[in-house]
């Protein structure tokens, strides 16, 4: 059986992140640094297989107009009060403020630039990421640009950088390890192999197993080059001298084994290396025999002798050693983290120890102070980072801040200084100071922040410092206020001068507090536990929505996911119609004096409110148009009907007036409907083609014609009227076009540079000439822009019509468009009349996409239905490039590149084009891109642009997420367009199957994703979550942490807490909830004892006699209950129901439900894991299997068991066969019979295999298990009795190893049905992983497979990847027991999605040497990536 392993979701959060200046922005010239916004730096982060670039932006706190709008019609503030968006806002009497934050100190200043992320660049790499640094090569002299280094779990180091020709970054090299002796024995899963790069980029490190480390020497001047080439003939452009491994057992000292962390030192002439190591390993059960065991050796790698001396050997650090933290060159030495305590040791071996809670004197002997009699911390799971030379921050698991002082006798460092909490943050997994005062933390389980650290000298005697620590809670991670000050505590230093150094003296006692505010954050939501489906509404339809349980601790709760952008219907509005078209206008109000309009005084808000909508639809023939207002309620009134079809219609002359285009003639309406000038489209006499499609861009109309004429039109202000435009600098009149737009680019990124030859055409162009361009533009400029048929794009500026861009490869759709610098070409019309290509397009636009800032995209869709998406990026003109071209014809070119970011291909069914009549015309789906802007929330503004027809999408770009592409759910969109004329600046109004409806987007959809999910922070994790269909209910169970005590079989407690900063341990426990999925209130729990957790929950459908149907959904639960390492391990299996119940009239929502206990059933073992099978309860319990019946509704009565493996993780069942997983024993396939009961072993997998889930995966008649283990390999298993290796079908085959990397947690199975409709769907796996990412199993026809299997092959071996892996490499899993790899029958998403990027010529290249149709090619590919 075949089948598509398909990532449908990427890995979420961020486990390695480095800064760097990799991009040209960041160190651009002093002139446009000075202005904002500016680039300051570089952040890289990556989590398991997915590599993301930001830049860091300085920019001005600006608010946007249309968030000052709604806060004034909402608010009625004086504008211009507020202080940081998103923080204070003024009470209704404007006289002091209201506090929405936490508490915060007054002293506050309000900032003039605040830090920003901005997303570049995204990739899904072929490899997991296991450490990233940034490192500086001899090539970075001349280009000041950092490199990025990057290691990968198989022993790989990629060095990359940037390309600004491709736009992106391109492999240097690859140093592979993997065939290393230390690697060839291991199971890799075993080791994790680490990165680190030495302060001045004179090598890099890459731990290995078997304590060795793969060092990559890097050349930082010419003279070393030098030196390596007279000892080795070494070519000259590689930037690194040869790698070697180094043993560190044999080559620096025999006790170096066990390594635990390593990092470089800064400040030494040689690199030199500080390593963490245990060479006697130990645990608290042995402490009385070893304890101490940790040793740190400080070493200097000679790389030219290859001599490595010792400079520092300590022994005797405590045996919970976890890691290492470089001090400053001016301190020197090296902090070490440990679970209990921190210790700072120097070069001369000192120790100076900070116990934080009071085991640390009970696990080491070492010397420490006694620990503070309230101070109870715990380590594990932190992250240290510097903030500046003698301070540095110590992040908890939990997300507290302590920073901690280093307070030093002359030149020694006499003690470490604990200073209290300053705030709760994001549970760390990375901190990294980004520059002097911005700290970056990033987390695998919640969003990563940005922070910008202050320092303060305060003095003590003030009263209003004395204020206890105010954290602020970063737990509803979507709420993150943008400048929350969180202010520290100044009751607590012991010293008066900790801020000696900045020049106070000592008399003053002041002490320096250290400031935080929150800058911005990276969405995350961490792992999946989890996920379930429930039902929810999207407009007037239910669609499935994904629950995932997601996050840890106090970043816990749900996510859920749509396949497509969720929106609510406010109305139905079928009086408008609009099927052919709909435009919301915002038209002024003008009044004539001396012939010339002036607006009528407005408030600048309602200036904003859109006042007419036009709509248009095609019957009855020849068509009708309706100009409609709102009345004084919300009705709306249609006082205009015109016969004839809108082309389109947009507001003009300065929004005083509307320009209405039909299929014969142009209008130009005053803004009650009236008709003020009126252009028939004749030639001559003679009536001309119909006008099938119009741009309209104030003071500019451009209207193209069925025999793809064009004609241009401009209006003159001061008569109000509009005249047609010579368009001879062109070329010929009678010149055919296929489609065009206008662009204003308010950016100023479109930039002229014109040749010396030229008349100044080309740069009054830039500073517009006419009175009406003038006044219409400011400081805009325009273009147009025009495709002829044989595939040529041009931009033409305007109002001189100077050719300044031409470009051939829009035709086949490549990569990046550049200027051809050709002069403008030859379209001259055909007789016959040319017929249309599947290459011609369709559909074009230039406009801006973006959140905060705006950058213009270029849209194009083909009549094939391929779509591609370009940004436009600077670029030089040929005359700034190296070698110029012959003389050119072309006096001026446009200093910009277009670089595609989205490609995509749609099936669509078309129209024959010989039809004529009403019917097609009627059947007609217009493929149209539409921009758009709206207000989601007030702190939010989005430039957007919607494609309509028969698979409609939201295009929208996010600051954090990059350029997404959104379906929006319907069948057909005939027509769009926002809508503000109820007021608000979210609502859309669209025609669609469903008729004309005005609707907005659910609230806080988040956009950054591949899917649109929306958070519900619930500040503790769940660990299940199953939907209730019955009564549509969510049942989690929570996870949590409580205190645990041992007691003895009498009951006795056998241990208390017996000291200062000695506590009782923590153990996972449980609670249910029964949650509303519609407003999230939980309805009821239930609480099991302290020492209690649910492993498995479900729900079932049990035989019973309180319904007519004999069945009824129950909630089954298994439970483990710990007692302790001295006694056995329990368990037990509850059956819930869940009932309605009166409901109080002032609760919402209005039905009431609550969770009954039917059953308790104490087991000897846990029960970890429960299912129903026809009517019956089958439950786990140590090594057995039991099913059970409800008995009366209170009791289980056992009807058959079984004996399987060693722990049960998964049972599935499908009719009457259970599939069963275990942790060691794999796959069991099991059947259950009634007549007598009993459970039948039909099969079993009989090598020793961890299966983490199991599956049942079907289509068309064929049968195969699904398993994924805890390293993430996806197994698929036949059961075949017909083949002899099956011993008549008692073993199950492995056909089928594929390896993900990553750990499933959950499993669905879902219907997945086809055209060709069979009686049994084919069932499709929905799977959630630890990382965050979503992936599908779809199964796969033979004859789609061998294509897409062929295709893989190419691409693997034609294509450049980035970072220089190798994907076939990736997918296969290391099997002693079969000669080569079982990876045929499962094909790679991720690899195959890289074909549908490529240019449309390549396409063709690639799948002619295969012998194949590229159009069948993407017809297979789309239909098999659909989410659900």
């Amino acid at each position: 059986m075949h089948a598509l392993r398909h990532d449908i979701l990427p890995p979420s959060g961020v486990e390695f992140a480095t800064t760097l200046k990799l991009t040209p922005s960041t160190i651009t010239g002093s002139s446009s640094q000075d202005k904002l916004p500016r680039v300051l730096t570089n952040v890289v982060v990556s989590r398991s297989n997915l590599l993301r670039i930001f830049e860091v932006w300085e920019q001005s706190p600006q608010i946007s107009t249309y968030i000052e709008d709604e806060r004034e019609r909402r608010a009625h503030v004086r504008k211009g009060t507020e202080a940081v968006e998103g923080e204070v806002e003024m009470d209704e009497g404007g006289e002091g403020w209201v506090n929405m934050g936490s508490v915060k100190a007054t002293a506050k200043k309000d900032p003039s630039t605040v830090s920003r992320f901005h997303f570049v660049r995204e990739h899904t790499l072929h490899g997991t990421v296991t450490g990233m640094e940034s490192v500086r090569i001899m090539s970075t002299y001349e280009d000041q640009l950092d490199r990025l280094l990057v290691s990968f779990k198989d022993a790989k180091i990629a060095l990359l950088e940037w390309s600004d020709a491709a736009h992106d970054l391109v492999t240097v090299s690859i140093h592979t390890y993997e065939r290393a002796p230390q690697m060839v024995s291991l199971d890799s899963s075993l080791f994790k192999t680490e990165l680190r790069a030495d302060p001045l980029s004179r090598c890099a490190a890459l731990s290995l197993p078997k304590d060795a480390f793969a060092i990559l020497p890097f050349f930082q001047t010419q003279a070393e080059l030098d030196v390596m080439e007279q000892e080795q003939n070494h070519t000259r452009d590689v930037p690194y001298s040869p790698s070697f491994v180094l043993d560190l057992v044999n080559d620096v000292d025999e006790r170096i084994r066990n390594v635990i962390d390593f990092v470089f030192l800064p400040g030494y002439n040689n690199p030199t290396v500080a390593v963490l190591c245990q060479s006697e390993q130990t645990w608290a059960g042995r402490l009385k025999e070893y304890r101490d065991t940790a040793r740190l050796y400080i070493f200097t790698l000679d790389l030219m002798s290859r001599n490595y001396p010792i400079i520092t050997a300590v022994d005797g650090l405590p045996y919970d050693s976890v890691s290492l933290l470089p001090c400053a060159t001016s301190l020197g030495g090296v902090i070490v983290l440990t679970s209990n305590s921190i210790i700072y040791v120097d070069q001369a071996a000192r120790r100076v120890a900070l116990p934080v809670n009071g085991w640390a004197a009970r696990v080491s002997d070492m010397p420490m102070p006694p620990a503070d009699k309230d101070l109870g911390l715990c380590l594990e799971g932190s992250r240290l980072v510097f903030v500046d030379e003698k301070t540095f921050f110590v992040i908890r698991k939990d997300g507290m801040i302590h920073p901690i002082e280093i307070i030093l006798d002359g030149r020694t460092v006499s003690k470490l200084v604990l200073l209290p909490v300053i705030a709760q943050t994001t549970i760390p997994a990375v901190a990294r100071l980004l520059n002097d005062d911005l700290l970056f933390v990033g987390s695998t389980v919640g969003p990563s922040v940005l922070m910008k650290t202050a320092r303060q000298e305060v003095p003590l005697e003030l009263p209003a410092q004395q204020t206890g620590a105010t954290a602020v809670n970063f737990s509803d991670s979507m709420d993150l206020d943008d400048d929350d000050d969180l202010y520290g505590d100044s009751q607590t230093a012991t010293q008066a001068t900790v801020g000696a150094t900045s020049g106070t003296s000592v008399t003053t006692k002041t002490r320096s507090i250290i400031h935080l505010s929150l800058c911005d954050s990276l969405p995350a939501y961490g792992p999946i536990a989890d996920m379930t489906f429930s039902l929810a509404k999207n407009g007037e339809r239910f669609v499935p929505e994904l629950v995932a349980a997601t996050g840890a601790g106090h970043l816990g709760g749900f996510t859920l996911f749509q396949r497509d952008l969720p929106t609510r219907t406010k109305r139905k509005l079928h009086v408008l119609g609009g099927a052919r078209g709909i435009w919301s206008l915002s038209v002024r109000q003008s009044q004539r004096v001396n012939g010339l309009s002036y607006e009528k005084a407005m408030s600048p808000f309602s200036a904003e409110i859109d006042t007419i909508i036009i709509s248009t639809d095609a019957n009855p023939t020849p068509g009708v148009s309706r100009i409609a207002t709102r009345t004084a309620k919300t009705d709306v009134s249609i006082p205009t009907r015109i016969p004839g079809t809108t082309i389109c219609a947009a507001p003009f002359f300065q929004r005083t007036t509307i320009l209405h285009v039909m299929t014969n003639a142009i209008r130009v309406l005053e803004p009650d409907g009236n008709e003020r000038q009126v252009i028939k489209d004749m030639d001559g006499s003679l009536p001309r083609a119909k006008i099938k499609s119009c741009s309209i861009c104030d003071p500019f109309v451009l209207i193209l014609r069925e025999d793809e004429s064009i004609g241009l039109f401009i209006g003159e202000t001061e008569r109000g009227k509009i005249r047609r435009k010579d368009m001879s600098p062109m070329g010929d009149k009678t010149s055919r076009y296929i489609a065009g737009c206008f662009f204003t680019d308010t950016i100023g990124l479109f930039d002229v540079e014109a040749t010396e030859t030229t008349s100044a055409a080309a740069q009054t162009d830039k500073s517009t000439s006419t009175l009406q361009a003038a006044v219409a533009a400011g400081n805009r400029s325009q273009w147009l822009v025009l495709v002829r048929p044989q595939g040529v794009m041009e931009i033409w500026s305007l109002p001189k019509l100077t050719l300044v861009f031409s470009t051939t490869a829009i035709s086949t759709l490549e990569n990046i468009l550049v200027d051809s610098c050709a002069p403008a070409a030859l379209s001259l019309p055909q007789d016959p009349p040319r017929k249309p290509q599947d290459l011609d397009i369709d559909q074009i636009l230039l406009a801006p996409l973006g959140e905060t800032s705006l950058v213009p995209h270029l849209f194009v869709f083909s009549r094939a239905g391929n779509m591609a998406i370009y940004q436009a990026l600077p670029a030089p003109t040929p005359s700034e490039q190296a070698d110029p071209p012959h003389p050119n014809p072309r006096t001026a070119f446009l200093k910009v590149k277009f670089h595609k970011v989205v490609s995509k291909t749609f099936e669509i069914q078309r129209v024959e084009e010989t039809e004529k009549t009403v019917l097609a015309e009627h059947k007609r789906i217009s493929r149209t891109f539409v921009p758009f802007v709206t207000s989601p929330s007030m702190e939010c503004t989005l430039t957007g642009v919607f494609f309509t027809g028969d698979r409609p999408c939201w295009i929208i770009a996010t600051d954090k997420g990059g350029l997404r592409v959104v379906p929006s759910g319907h069948t057909v969109v005939h027509a769009f367009t926002a809508c503000s004329l109820w007021e608000s600046k979210g609502d859309f109004l669209l025609y669609s199957d469903e008729g004309p409806t005005l609707l907005e987007w659910a609230p806080e959809v988040q956009l950054d994703s591949c899917l649109p999910y929306r958070s519900v922070p619930r500040s503790r994790p769940y660990s299940n979550v199953v939907f209730e269909q019955s009564a549509s209910l969510i049942v989690a169970a929570s996870s949590l942490q409580a205190r645990f005590a041992s007691y003895d079989e009498d009951g006795s407690i056998i241990w208390e807490p017996d000291g200062n900063g000695i506590s009782f341990p923590y153990a996972d426990c449980s609670t249910l909830e029964l949650i509303s999925p519609e407003h999230w209130v939980t309805m009821d729990g239930y609480e099991f004892a302290s020492n209690e957790s649910v492993n498995a929950l479900t729900c079932v459908s049990l035989e019973t006699t309180s319904t007519e149907s004999g069945s009824k959904n129950f909630i089954a639960v298994g439970t483990t209950i710990n007692r302790g390492e001295d006694l056995a391990v329990k368990g037990a299996t509850y059956i819930f129901e869940v009932v309605e119940v009166v409901s109080d009239p002032n609760w919402t929502p209005k039905r009431w439900y609550k969770l009954k206990l039917r059953v308790k059933d104490d087991a000897k073992g846990p029960v970890t894991a429960v299912c129903g099978i026809n009517g019956y309860l089958v439950s786990s319990m140590g090594q057995k299997i039991f099913v059970r019946a409800l008995d009366l509704d209170e009791r289980l009565v056992g009807v058959a068991f079984l004996d399987v493996g060693v722990y049960v993780t998964s049972l599935r069942s499908m009719k009457n066969l259970l599939l069963i997983g275990d942790a060691v024993k794999s796959v069991w396939l099991v059947a259950f019979q009634e007549d007598p009961y009993k459970l039948v072993t039909l099969a079993k997998d009989v090598r020793k295999r961890h299966a983490a889930t199991v599956d049942f995966f079907f289509a068309g008649g064929e049968l195969a298990i699904a398993s994924e283990d805890e390293e993430g390999v996806l197994r698929l298993f036949a059961y075949d009795p017909s083949d002899p290796e099956s011993r008549g079908g008692q073993h199950l085959l492995c056909h089928t190893e594929f390896h993900g990397h990553k750990e499933c947690r959950s499993t669905i199975m879902i219907a997945r049905r086809t055209k060709d409709e069979q009686l049994v769907p084919q069932a499709k796996l929905v799977s959630g992983f630890t990382d965050g990412s979503l992936s599908t199993l779809t199964p796969v026809d033979e004859a789609v497979f061998k294509r897409l299997q062929l295709l893989q092959g190419q691409l693997t071996r034609n294509m450049q990847h980035t970072a220089g892996l190798n994907p076939k490499a990736h997918r296969i899993v290391r099997n002693d027991a079969v000669s080569k790899p079982l990876s045929k029958s499962v094909l790679d998403g991720q690899l195959l999605s890289e074909f549908q990027v490529l240019g449309i010529s390549r396409q063709n290249e690639i799948t002619r040497q295969i012998g194949t149709e590229r159009a069948l090619v993407l017809h297979d590919w789309s239909s098999l990536i659909v989410p659900w």
